[in-house]
């Protein structure tokens, strides 16, 4: 690979760093091409990005990016692969799944809207991991509750002021 091949990758992998806030790093070395084309089908089914980088390559492009990867680039070693995803936990349960059926791919880092995650065990907290379309539906499951209460109160203290303290009143003993 020549110089300016190199120069060129390094632009490309800074550009995919900038342009995802969730980024995976993962070791999928030691799968045969069944398994590696079965993980690929995997993460195209569940919207993920992957490919094989060179870890010094990756490298200068983490170092060039306007984002700070922190520790991850002390885990650029061996095989690396990457795993973008709009969803943060996507990758994650991308990787779980699979090892159900094999040992690899095995988590080596994450960065996860702006935290990192170093290590396989890191695994299962990035599954948990709840994307903003989850969060802002709990948030709006827990605002509808009390209004439900309220109109619930209404509908059954008569429609007067008394009748909606008596009701919640009520409900709250």
């Amino acid at each position: 690979m020549t110089r300016e091949e190199k120069s060129q990758v390094i632009e490309t992998l800074t550009a995919q760093l900038s342009d995802n806030n969730n980024i995976y790093l993962a070791d999928i070395s030691g799968l045969d091409a069944g398994n590696t084309t079965n993980l690929r089908r995997a993460c195209f089914k569940a919207g993920v990005q992957l490919a094989v980088v060179k870890n010094t390559l990756l490298k200068k492009a983490m170092e060039s990016s306007d984002k700070d990867f922190g520790e991850l680039t002390e885990i650029l070693k061996g095989n690396t692969s990457l795993m973008f995803s709009e969803t943060g936990n996507a990758p994650a349960k991308v990787i779980k799944e699979f090892r159900r059926k094999s040992d690899k791919p095995l988590l080596k880092g994450a960065f996860i809207q702006e935290s990192i995650y170093v290590g396989d065990d890191q695994l299962d907290n990035l599954v948990n991991l709840k994307s903003k379309d989850e969060l802002v539906g709990e948030i709006i499951g827990l605002l509808q509750s009390p209004a439900k209460n309220v109109i619930s109160a209404l509908k059954s203290g008569g429609s007067t002021i008394a009748g909606l303290v008596k009701t919640l009143s009520e409900r709250e003993g």
